[in-house]
């Protein structure tokens, strides 16, 4: 294609950011200026397929017709007048969200990291109101990403990214996702919840092994603890279901939800039970952004979008590419695991996965790299049945530019 100019070059944009951009983030030699549908364009005009949607958010891929209009006209109208008074579009996302997930209430907010704080902060409640005061321990998971705030980054597991900022938030035990029998001895009588991701997303794209939920469980049956399914990357039909903790048995007192519900504004939820919404009172909690009537809009147009056939067509395309997937790693040795469901899936390798995200960028896709040894894909769910062939051949070329194959 002719590669035409879109205004500041990838230098200016660099040199800019270089300047006065706080450096948290290691960013690829790519400056994105526009996208339509599952493709980005760059600085100097060149297309990519974008088989990572903004890190599991752009879920209507880019420059989405009906969003756009609907956050057209919600910006023309009414953006903002905070949650001090009654909300013509909160309610409608809270009920949406109550019929999907089971779980009667929810606290809207601006990020997956905001929706698992405030989860923490509603179980430790939830105790304090029944009276219980030393009930204030929670049971995470090694390779868990809950966000990176305090309390959220307490029960995250790697260390580093949780060494610089320690000590953190006390009474978290970590246990391995492999070995179910630890959850029973990790789950006291002072523990105020269990948080797990029913698919692990951060962590390296690991599915909650069926024997560990059901120790989860137990355990949260025979001593009342509350348990936190953080669905923030997983949930909202990334894996072709609505949420993923049913397919595993579980039914949390709470949820964390995120990514996928702007697919692209920021707006998230904590989904919180009957039983532990009867706990919450005025002044518990609260967000000046959040919940407001631009990301609402724009969750909205998610959701009907999402339950008007959307997730069925994730279910299906994500069948393919997940077949697409394994026939690759049958071709490719230096794959030795595909893990996922839906459209979440991660590659792991024999070696570390980091040099195949700029070998893709240069292929013209766009994936990225967790836990070391993982390549993790989460396209827009409306990426069509041509795009993953396309996209899992640009892979297989990534690849072999990197450790050899076939190509």
């Amino acid at each position: 294609m002719t590669r035409v100019a879109q205004g500041p070059t990838l230098q200016d944009i660099q040199a800019l950011e270089i300047a006065h951009v706080l450096q948290t983030y290691r960013r690829q030699p790519v400056a994105f200026v526009r996208g339509h549908g599952v493709h980005l364009y760059d600085a100097e005009g060149r297309a990519y397929l974008d088989f990572l949607s903004g890190i599991g958010v752009a879920t209507l891929g880019h420059a989405h017709e009906g969003l756009a209009a609907a956050l057209a006209d919600q910006a023309a109208t009414l953006l903002h007048t905070s949650n001090l008074f009654f909300h013509p579009l909160q309610g409608r996302v809270a009920a949406a969200l109550s019929r999907l997930s089971g779980l009667e209430r929810a606290f809207l907010c601006n990020s997956g990291t905001e929706a698992n704080e405030a989860c923490l902060k509603f179980a430790r409640r939830y105790w304090r109101a029944q009276g219980v005061t030393d009930r204030t321990d929670f049971v995470a998971f090694a390779h868990g990403f809950a966000g990176r705030s305090m309390g959220s980054l307490s029960v995250t597991w790697d260390e580093h990214y949780r060494t610089p900022f320690a000590p953190l938030v006390p009474g978290v035990t970590f246990v391995d996702p492999d070995r179910p029998e630890e959850v029973a001895a990790a789950v006291t009588g002072k523990t105020a919840a269990v948080i797990a991701e029913p698919i692990q997303g951060e962590g390296g794209v690991r599915p909650l092994p069926q024997a560990t939920a059901d120790a989860i469980r137990d355990a949260c049956a025979s001593t009342g603890t509350l348990f936190i399914a953080d669905e923030v990357q997983c949930g909202l039909g990334r894996t072709g279901e609505y949420f993923h903790f049913p397919a595993v048995g579980l039914s949390p007192d709470l949820v964390a939800v995120g990514k996928a519900l702007g697919s692209g504004m920021p707006v998230a939820a904590a989904l919180v039970s009957a039983r532990v919404a009867s706990a919450i009172a005025f002044g518990d909690h609260g967000t000046t952004y959040g919940g407001n009537l631009l990301a609402c809009r724009a969750a909205l147009c998610f959701l009907d979008a999402l339950e008007g056939g959307l997730l069925a067509h994730v279910k299906s395309v994500g069948a393919l590419l997940g077949a697409e997937l394994r026939a690759l790693a049958s071709r490719q040795p230096a794959i030795v695991d595909v893990r996922g469901k839906g459209l979440m899936w991660g590659l792991v390798l024999d070696r570390d996965a980091a040099p195949v995200v700029p070998a893709a960028l240069a292929r013209g896709l766009v994936v990225n790299r967790t836990d070391e040894r993982v390549v993790r894909l989460l396209p827009p769910y409306i990426v069509t049945n041509a795009d993953v062939h396309d996209g899992v051949a640009r892979l297989e070329a990534a690849l072999a530019d990197v450790v050899g194959g076939p190509s």
